[in-house]
């Protein structure tokens, strides 16, 4: 006697269907840690393969591919290969996911930066559009080598303090005079050039500290160039 299929048990889901290879996924990634909220929007065909995903992210997030990385879904893990993980060419098709489907993407793994990845839609191709295509975003990501989420958020203000308005007064007065009494060799003088030295480099790095703005304009043009491609690979 044939058996009937097997139910699945209250509470828990069915295995879902396979998506569409041709299909593009709607996918929202949010830094985790950071408020405001640093989130982008982006559309990828499902045949990507995580890879493929890690250099959207890095693109359209404002990364630079210089760090290891990985993602963990389903308790498993797939990224570079120096973790000893499950290998990242597996495509989005292949895993099945789901809309309403959340998952963890982390970069440089000795903070790490985690963002949380959720599947909005999955959608049909529009024939007018190439993809991957960054839909929506906002909030400024974090520079490189900054210390991490509660580093960032202590520091992000700097540009703000007295220390920095002292520095902007240093810097116009010399350049002042210079401009004023239109003699270079103000600047001749050790004690003066080191003031003004030292005034521009903490500017610098204060105007470092607050990461790239977003902007969408600027991501799509990166893609349309391929360089998630480029940085797909820049850390393997």
């Amino acid at each position: 006697m044939k058996r009937p299929p097997k139910q699945p048990s209250p509470g828990e889901n069915p295995t879902p269907s396979a998506v569409d290879a041709d299909a593009i996924m709607q996918i929202k990634v949010w830094l985790i840690g950071i408020s405001p909220m640093v989130w982008r929007r982006v559309l990828v065909p499902a045949a990507f393969t995580l890879r493929e995903l890690h250099g959207v992210i890095q693109v359209a997030m404002g990364w630079e591919g210089i760090h290891l990385f990985q993602f963990c879904l389903r308790a498993v893990r797939y990224g570079s290969s120096e973790l000893s993980a499950s290998s990242p060419e597996v495509t989005l098709a292949a895993l099945r996911l789901r809309k309403g489907g959340r998952f963890i993407y982390e970069y440089d793994l000795n903070i790490p930066w985690r963002h949380e990845i959720r599947i909005e839609d999955c959608l049909g191709p529009d024939a007018g559009k190439t993809y991957p295509i960054c839909a929506a975003g906002d909030g400024t990501c974090p520079p490189e080598e900054c210390g991490g989420p509660a580093a960032f958020m202590e520091h992000r203000h700097d540009i703000l303090s007295l220390d920095s308005r002292g520095d902007l007064t240093t810097m116009a007065e010399i350049i002042g005079d210079i401009a004023r009494e239109r003699r270079l060799e103000i600047l001749d003088d050790e004690e003066t050039r080191w003031r003004l030295e030292q005034a521009i480099e903490r500017s610098q790095a204060r105007e470092r500290a607050q990461g790239q703005p977003f902007s969408r304009r600027t991501v799509n043009a990166r893609l349309g160039r391929g360089e998630h491609r480029d940085l797909m690979h820049q850390q393997c």
